[in-house]
């Protein structure tokens, strides 16, 4: 009998990796970091006017409380929990899943490669 822990793949669903892999990627020239959260885009009209849109890989992610909504900030975004960036950082840990080198400042900033390692790669 094998029995195996949760892993990177058990942690995110695909559509989640997808969006963190989007959100957390280069955007015009610059790194996103983790401590800055995912931005959201927010309801122009309508009866949810002003109210944070929830792409589904989000809500997932929220109703299993790997990330919280907050809105105090001016933009909304979505803020990894604790367990939230437990599972990043045994994201980042899997190469297959979240490339060292196109991520290597979100491995930096989750404490898994420093600087002289990401040089190296």
């Amino acid at each position: 009998m094998v029995i195996h822990s949760p892993s990177s793949v058990d942690a995110f669903t695909a559509p989640e990796r997808d969006i963190i892999r989007r959100e957390l990627g280069q955007h015009f020239g610059s790194f996103p970091s983790v401590a800055e959260g995912m931005f959201l885009r927010i309801w122009r009209g309508g009866p949810l006017a002003g109210k944070p849109k929830l792409p589904p890989a989000i809500q997932t992610m929220m109703a299993r409380g790997l990330v919280e909504i907050q809105t105090d900030r001016g933009m909304p975004r979505a803020f990894f929990t604790q367990a939230g960036l437990a599972a990043l950082r045994q994201l980042a840990k899997d190469r297959r899943l979240l490339d060292p080198v196109r991520y290597a400042h979100i491995r930096h900033e989750l404490g898994l490669q420093t600087e002289q390692a990401a040089a190296a790669e």
